[in-house]
């Protein structure tokens, strides 16, 4: 699949659920209101979907949410897709959770052929992850990480940067990351969805942390891809790649290999717009593989250059209507 803009789409990322036993508040509302479990796409409509942009040349499928360890029978999922792995198209089944529910599941996904996760963790302070999450996960969290690391997952643990609360953590991150041999991936906030809080007094520019974490540390850039859209530097001291994730400082778009599809059967073609592709209504008036497969040419066709998003839209409402726990990280 190439689109109009030369770029060769390989990676797909699929939310499960808009569900999340979190609230972290750059993310969602305290109070959000779920989609009812009618509207979602059922386990065997999303591997459906799957085996579609298989066929159609995706390498990597990254199973994402919400908080996708908390769909039901969720594991099914990851059984089934895990062993179109390297008899297809297919070459990595990977996930993006919270960590919180990796003591459970962590066995499970090894043995369904995932090899690497990426955890979701903002801070090492218990005090201030209640302060992002709402919740008091702190020791849920570093129990799944505990199994995940016994379980041989290789572990990448995503931060976003937020200034004021965790700015002054990420060279202890390093060091904790280093400590563990995790890599460590640094994104900055996107004013995706409304949220209960003023994002541009979180906001925080990775150009100006890399300077500062240059006076601490030996920093490399190298030319290693994770599939994603993260720029890696290498830090000889800890002896971790670090990645950062800058859409708002500095635009990765003209190297996007990416689509994504929600839980409700929604090809987003870009993160940063509104532009969709509805697969549900092919999917259940069982119209052909066919049908599927021209609309998925249809987003490919559809895929913007870029995203939209601007650092003006901190301070007001974001012109993208949906939080990412909907369309999926």
């Amino acid at each position: 699949m190439i689109d109009k803009f030369g770029r060769k789409i390989t990676y797909l990322r699929l939310s499960v659920t808009d569900r999340c036993n979190f609230r972290c508040t750059y993310c969602m509302s305290e109070n959000v209101e779920f989609l009812p479990k009618k509207d979602l796409l059922t386990l065997e409509e999303l591997e459906t979907i799957c085996s579609v942009f298989i066929d159609k040349g995706i390498k990597k499928i990254r199973i994402s949410g919400g908080e996708p360890l908390v769909r039901k029978n969720i594991i099914q999922l990851f059984q089934k897709l895990g062993k179109k792995l390297n008899t297809s198209n297919l070459n990595e089944l990977t996930l993006t959770t919270n960590g919180s529910q990796l003591k459970e599941y962590s066995s499970y996904l090894y043995d369904s052929g995932v090899r690497r996760v990426n955890i979701s963790l903002d801070t090492l302070d218990e005090k201030k992850f209640h302060l992002i999450t709402k919740k008091n996960n702190f020791q849920s969290v570093f129990e799944g990480i505990k199994a995940a690391k016994k379980s041989n997952l290789k572990i990448k643990i995503n931060t976003v940067a937020l200034k004021g609360i965790n700015d002054d953590e990420i060279n202890n991150l390093i060091s904790w990351c280093g400590d563990n041999q995790f890599d460590l991936t640094l994104i900055e906030t996107m004013p995706l969805g409304d949220t209960d809080i003023l994002r541009s007094n979180n906001y925080l520019s990775l150009s100006t942390v890399k300077k500062e974490l240059m006076n601490k540390w030996t920093m490399e850039d190298i030319n290693f891809s994770s599939g994603g859209p993260a720029k890696y530097s290498y830090i000889k001291e800890a002896k971790i790649k670090l990645g950062m994730i800058t859409p708002m400082s500095n635009n990765f778009c003209s190297s996007c290999n990416r689509i994504r599809v929600t839980c409700t059967g929604k090809i987003y073609m870009c993160l940063g717009q509104n532009n969709s592709v509805d697969l549900k209504k092919a999917l259940r008036s069982q119209k052909s593989y066919h049908s599927l497969e021209n609309l998925i040419d249809q987003s490919i066709i559809e895929k913007p250059k870029e995203h939209s998003f601007t650092t003006k839209e901190f301070s007001g409402s974001s012109i993208i209507e949906r939080n990412m726990n909907v369309t999926g990280g």
